[in-house]
């Protein structure tokens, strides 16, 4: 069973700088891995994903101060985040999924999220 181990939430400053990561019990380059977040009272929303291949992608809302990357080496993909403000204040997830094809068609065969971590940004 694939496991996303999450790491590097706490508390910062407003305008303040933290990097999250997440390191997955399988190689990175076989999954395609994204960073989620849900702030109280908020349905869960997407902050930035980056494919097996690489290709990043952000919401609109997200670009600009948020930025995936990954590090084969290390097996780990990060999450760093600029200029903190208080509402970005959420639990942070790490979600990985991974796309077979199965009878010629192109299905999600795996599907996993991580704990969460708690950023929290005081004002």
């Amino acid at each position: 069973q694939v496991q996303l181990v999450e790491s590097g939430g706490g508390l910062v400053q407003a305008g303040g700088s933290l990097r999250l990561a997440c390191a997955p019990s399988v190689n990175i380059f076989t999954l395609n891995m994204a960073w989620y977040r849900q702030a109280p009272g908020k349905e869960r929303e997407l902050v930035s994903s980056i494919t097996s291949g690489g290709n990043t992608d952000y919401p609109d809302s997200m670009r600009g101060r948020f930025a995936i990357s990954r590090d084969g080496a290390k097996n780990t993909v990060y999450l760093q985040m600029n200029s903190l403000k208080p509402e970005d204040t959420a639990h942070y997830y790490c979600y990985a999924d991974r796309f077979t094809m199965i009878a010629g068609q192109r299905r999600r065969s795996l599907e996993v999220w991580g704990q969460g971590t708690l950023v929290t940004v005081a004002s």
